[in-house]
């Protein structure tokens, strides 16, 4: 691995390190912050998945979490959302090709050379991070954003009692029914539609998958709620199947990190509860 930088922030590093990736094919980059901490101690893991058109410093940079992460003696990480390079594939729109990995291993071509981001965050990175930083493993938690909401759910519902607890901001619920998932599963995946149920939250709690500790922040002047977040579809299945969640609607916030960053420290405390010894 090679560190790309290392800054001082609330009595801790943010750092910034790139790796070649077994999963994509590509160098990688990810933010790690870890503060400071008694020598020999390991710390608990919280990953953020970042949304459409993010990198690794969208969250490092406007999502204000490193005080709380201070705080509470937490490990922050904050993986990209595509494999990058002139040689991966790409697309004109914001919401398909690199920048728009959707957390999926992508089956259909060119996408299926690179697009493997669902092996990347749920095996490649998380074995690479516990080997270089001072981490348990066994305390982990996972969150995210937008498309990066959506692939925090289907992880943690994929790879039940790894995360001991599971949040997400203005995330996509279900992409079998909404235009970004349509436009990126048929992409990724192709037209067979029983194949991309693996990828949508509401799809995995209708066939088992179960989650402990669940919650959702969605704001109620979001742009995207109606037609592509419809947050309304996680409350159902979750319903019925009888799985507690606490999905809170806040009036008035919008789809931002202005959003993000007015909530993350409450949501970082929530975490941090189950993340406790």
């Amino acid at each position: 691995m090679q560190q790309v930088s290392t800054t001082r922030s609330f009595g801790g590093e943010q750092q910034v390190w790139r790796h070649d990736s077994a999963a994509t094919g590509t160098p990688m980059t990810f933010a790690i912050y870890i503060p400071d901490h008694e020598a020999g101690a390991k710390l608990p893991v919280l990953w953020w998945l970042s949304g459409l058109t993010c990198t690794h410093e969208n969250a490092m940079t406007k999502g204000h979490y490193q005080q709380a992460c201070a705080e509470h003696g937490i490990a922050f990480i904050c993986p990209d959302t595509s494999p990058r390079g002139e040689d991966v594939p790409d697309d004109e729109t914001y919401d398909f090709g690199q920048g728009a990995g959707f957390y999926v291993n992508a089956t259909q071509d060119p996408w299926a050379k690179h697009f493997h981001m669902r092996r990347y965050v749920e095996e490649e990175l998380p074995a690479l991070v516990a080997e270089h930083f001072p981490l348990d493993m066994e305390r982990q938690a996972i969150t995210g954003h937008s498309m990066g909401g959506h692939g925090a759910l289907t992880v943690s519902l994929r790879n039940q009692g790894r995360f001991r607890s599971t949040g997400a901001f203005s995330p996509i619920v279900s992409p079998l029914n909404c235009p970004w998932g349509e436009k990126a599963l048929g992409g990724y995946l192709g037209d067979d539609r029983s194949a991309w149920r693996e990828y949508d939250a509401c799809a995995l709690i209708e066939e088992g998958a179960r989650l402990d500790h669940l919650r959702v922040e969605q704001g109620m002047a979001d742009d995207f709620l109606v037609e592509q977040l419809k947050t309304h579809l996680l409350a159902e299945a979750c319903e019925k199947a009888g799985m507690e969640a606490d999905i809170r609607l806040h009036d008035g916030y919008d789809h931002s990190f202005f959003f993000i960053s007015t909530f993350i420290a409450d949501h970082i405390a929530w975490h941090a509860e189950h993340l406790k010894a």
